[in-house]
């Protein structure tokens, strides 16, 4: 019997990074520094460990910095990159969903930062859900300012609510994307976590996989969190 095929992969790397902006850091956000590597090479990194060569990318017109770096160190993927100003999450997501289509793809946001066997663990279990379901990678680590709350069904893993000012785990800016989309919104939404709530609110399959630490880099305080996460880990091995 055949495994599960290799996932397409997608980052979303179109925001502006304001807030980091106003701490400081002078380049776009995919190459605000993270332990001495920007973020964008913490990302296609961990695409890489988990064997998805087949990539699409979303910037913005102003990231030319960051487009130099992925035409120098990206040679070893099918890199499909779209550099566009969007309005918003939501419709930067939209755009790697219609370039992913109808095959398994995994998708991550640029500011997401993990270990990389815990985005490998993230890849191989939501392989398990649903071809037609969504998954999204939650974690029990809170450092957001304005974090997406889930409450997660510890029987089956199914994702029961979204949204509020409490729940079980956080969202943690990774999503296994159904292979089809069965039903489309009629409408555009604002802002992603108001496009994965009207999934839940409508019934539709959307499942979690817990992840035990993921940072989400918005400010200076995020990275200084993260690299002594990363710091530490080294030390323990």
């Amino acid at each position: 019997m055949n495994g599960p095929s290799v996932p397409q992969g997608g980052i979303i790397a179109a925001g502006e990074g304001t807030r980091l902006r106003a701490d400081g850091f002078l380049v776009s956000k995919p190459m605000v520094p993270v332990a001495g590597r920007p973020l964008i090479e913490h990302a296609v990194d961990r695409f890489r460990a988990a064997s998805i060569r087949n990539l699409s990318i979303v910037i913005n017109e102003a990231s030319h910095d960051c487009r130099q770096w992925l035409e120098r160190h990206c040679g070893d993927f099918d890199l499909d990159l779209v550099v566009r100003n969007t309005p918003s999450s939501y419709a930067t997501f939209r755009i790697l969903t219609d370039r992913l289509a109808g095959a398994p793809a995994v998708v991550t946001t640029v500011d997401s930062v993990m270990p990389v066997g815990d985005f490998q663990l993230f890849v191989s279990s939501a392989s398990v859900f649903p071809s037609n379901a969504m998954v999204l990678g939650v974690t029990g680590h809170v450092d957001d300012e304005n974090p997406l709350w889930v409450t997660l069904d510890s029987c089956d893993g199914r994702i029961r609510h979204i949204g509020g000012c409490e729940g079980t785990h956080v969202t943690a800016g990774l999503y296994r994307l159904p292979e089809e989309r069965s039903v489309d919104p009629v409408t555009a939404f604002a802002r992603l976590r108001d496009y994965l709530g009207w999934l839940v609110t409508n019934n539709l399959p959307v499942y979690g996989v817990v992840l035990p630490c993921v940072f989400d880099i918005d400010r200076a305080r995020d990275i200084a969190a993260a690299e002594v996460c990363s710091e530490r880990a080294t030390q323990e091995l």
